[in-house]
């Protein structure tokens, strides 16, 4: 039976995607006394960088936004792994969101929205956190945003 997160998700028309295996040296999650920590995610979609390049030099702000959720959602999809249920989840602690910006991009706080607007969406208030949004020169795989999070679960 769904819980209310998977029942929220699927009011939402959300669908997690497959949580994607790390790609070096480190591992996806990692649990331990009552956190969950997810490591940095792309905005992976159909197992590709769904948004690519830099913003304020070729991808808008709204793109950028988009970067941010499809983050969001692959980092909900990284905690089902780790947890098998996300009602498990107590509180989202952090975000921290970088965002592959020019640097006369200043709009990285907007970017990162779109995965804390998505966060409340999907957790209520279980997804109001604290967070950062820098810019920077680059990201992996030329991704324009990439995010991690930390979870407080039970």
């Amino acid at each position: 039976m769904a819980g209310t997160i998977e029942a929220r998700l699927k009011a939402l028309d959300l669908v997690l995607p497959k949580a994607k295996a790390a790609i070096g040296t480190y591992v996806p999650f990692v649990h331990m006394n009552g956190q969950l920590l997810i490591s940095g995610q792309l905005p992976m979609k159909d197992g590709a960088v769904a948004v690519t390049g830099t913003l304020g030099s070729g991808v808008e702000l709204d793109q950028g936004q988009e970067a941010a959720r499809l983050c969001a959602l692959n980092i909900l999809a990284q905690a089902k792994a780790a947890l098998g249920d996300l009602d498990r989840i107590v509180q989202l602690l952090r975000l921290n969101g970088f965002v592959s910006a020019s640097s006369e991009f200043a709009d990285h706080p907007k970017v990162i929205n779109g995965a804390s607007d998505l966060m409340v969406e999907v957790l209520g208030d279980k997804g109001r956190h604290t967070r950062i949004a820098v810019g920077c020169a680059s990201l992996p795989l030329n991704a324009a945003v990439e995010i991690d999070a930390v979870f407080a679960i039970d």
